[in-house]
């Protein structure tokens, strides 16, 4: 069954260790890929403003599944926005606390919300994940349609944390990680497999007939769902139990060598290989 539809994440996938990616390739790649009608969707943890900023010429005619499939946009036109409620913000929030080494963005469908007391390091680093970025000082401040919430710490204390927030957090939310020191919680069923699901009945389009690539906690349902899907060379062990294929590293334009092979029918891609 030929591939309609292809979704890449971006840290870590699409984009290499300087968030770039070769535009020239790329773009005669996608006129291709719309040229047989194969739809481009970008599924990120990232928020939907920033990952805009990557395509500007064609933002309007691609689809994005963005905050981890909280917020799907197509062509321009908004699809489906999550939503946590207000009281659930203030518990978790309040849960966070406690823990000085963690600091928490708050995302909304306006902007993502940091507080006051975070440094200005963290407030840089935060600025390269998303493109509209506010602080605040009280949790009152935030108004907002929120759908999900996102921490950031060291590695070696993400599964402490995952482990805590998991029995903490009672079900409420599901703690993922989406890579490079950061945790997400999403509202649960609410990622990126769903987004893409979303996007695939608008479309008529089969598991089947989508090709999914990613390298982190956050890709998994949506590979396992994928009928093609591939992990990363630098993915987790658990990402790639999870994916039928491999690709190459993410500094070596892997993903792009992947989506050359489906445009020419290269193994896996050819009819009598899947």
């Amino acid at each position: 069954m030929s591939v309609k539809l292809v979704a890449v994440d971006m840290d870590g996938t699409f984009l290499n260790a300087s968030k770039n990616y070769n535009r020239e390739r790329f773009q005669q790649q996608y006129l291709a890929m719309r040229e047989q009608g194969i739809r481009f969707v970008v599924a990120s943890g990232n928020q939907f403003w920033q990952l805009l900023s990557f395509f500007p010429q064609i933002a309007g005619e691609i689809s994005f599944v963005a905050e981890n499939g909280a917020c799907v946009v197509s062509e321009g036109e908004e699809i489906y926005c999550g939503h946590i409620p207000q009281s659930l913000v203030v518990s978790i929030l309040s849960e966070l606390e406690p823990f000085s080494d963690i600091y928490t963005v708050v995302c909304g469908k306006q902007t993502a919300w940091l507080h006051q007391r975070a440094p200005e390091k963290v407030v840089a680093l935060m600025s390269r994940h998303y493109h509209r970025l506010q602080r605040y000082q009280s949790v009152d401040e935030i108004g907002d349609d929120i759908f999900k919430i996102a921490l950031t710490l060291e590695d070696t204390r993400i599964p402490q944390l995952k482990a805590h927030l998991s029995q903490a957090l009672n079900g409420d939310l599901t703690p993922v990680t989406s890579g490079f020191g950061f945790v997400d919680l999403i509202i649960p069923g609410i990622h990126k497999a769903h987004g893409l699901k979303i996007l695939q009945q608008r479309w008529g389009i089969a598991d089947e007939e989508v090709m999914a690539i990613g390298d982190s906690g956050n890709d998994r349902e949506m590979l396992l769902q994928a009928g093609y899907s591939f992990s990363m060379a630098n993915a987790s062990e658990e990402i790639r139990q999870a994916a039928r294929y491999q690709a190459g590293d993410h500094n070596d334009e892997a993903v792009l060598d992947v989506i050359d092979d489906m445009l020419n029918g290269v193994y896996p891609f050819s009819v009598s290989a899947h």
